[in-house]
């Protein structure tokens, strides 16, 4: 197997997949708990597909300010079938909801949900802090009550929708511009038992999606700029929404596009260096 790669600041990893354009190559991640950077992988069974694989990765890079150089390796197949599954491990979310890839066991604790998730086809697992702490802001809603509609902007693998339904909100869906990640995002859903929750959609188009009562957008800053409006038109009156995907610079920006349309932010969390805003409408 063929793998072309190169290693990148932590905080590149989510832009990297937003932006990144492989057509059929497949962008994964993996950062060991030890180190700081984090290594951008694309496997081949082509070794010839190697050079467009490596440009795609190194346009990428471009979009979001780095310079990349992509190199390119072999690994023996059994290696690489295994090899990423050493980097994700069951998480414990909270007393409420657990995240385990399908190779581990787990026996939940009295009224705890299991969330399955293969990161070998997802575009997110639960690991990033953008989606930790999303994750934690819905289980936190959830102890509120979960009588609510949930939106996902920009729905990815669908962890955020997965774990809000498994949680007992209703009417949940997601979408998302990217038509790979929606059908990821509905073959998880499907692993955990729940129906085709997922669409094609971008904001740029009118009535995207209807409005609900808690709206999920963890996307790039740029993004929840841009798109304020969009975003903020899906929450619902008295709704909440959660805007992740900011770099800590960033986020008095994006807390200012909101509050000049009304959100007034409840909370913030920062991890690393991504912050997350929970807001009501």
């Amino acid at each position: 197997m063929t793998v072309v790669s190169c290693s990148v600041d932590e905080r590149y990893v989510n832009p990297l997949f937003e932006v990144f354009d492989g057509g059929d190559f497949v962008l994964t991640s993996y950062r060991d708990v030890e180190e700081t950077s984090a290594t951008m992988q694309i496997f081949l069974p082509d070794p010839a597909d190697a050079p467009r694989a490596a440009a795609a990765l190194a346009a990428a890079g471009r979009i979001v300010g780095l310079e990349l150089v992509p190199e390119t390796g072999a690994i023996p197949d059994e290696d690489w079938k295994l090899s990423y599954r050493k980097h994700f491990k069951t998480e414990v979310i909270s007393p409420r909801l657990v995240v385990r890839p399908p190779w581990e066991a787990v026996t939940p604790a009295p009224g705890q949900k299991v969330l399955t998730l293969d990161p070998g086809i997802a575009f997110g697992t639960g690991q990033h802090p953008t989606t930790r702490a999303c994750l934690d802001a819905i289980d936190a809603l959830a102890v509120e009550g979960t009588d609510r509609s949930f939106l996902d902007v920009g729905c990815g693998s669908g962890i955020l929708s997965i774990a809000a339904a498994l949680e007992g909100f209703r009417d949940v869906h997601g979408f998302d511009n990217d038509p790979d990640a929606v059908r990821n995002a509905n073959e998880n859903a499907e692993a955990n038992g729940l129906g085709a929750l997922f669409s094609d959609g971008d904001l740029s188009v009118p009535g995207v999606a209807a409005p609900a009562d808690v709206v999920a957008a963890n996307v790039l800053a740029p993004v929840l700029v841009r798109f304020a409006r969009e975003v903020g038109a899906l929450v619902n009156p008295g709704g909440r929404l959660i805007l992740s995907g900011i770099l800590d610079e960033q986020y008095d920006e994006v807390r200012a596009a909101y509050a000049a349309l009304g959100f007034t932010e409840l909370s913030n969390r920062l991890i690393g260096e991504w912050r997350t805003g929970l807001f009501a409408k």
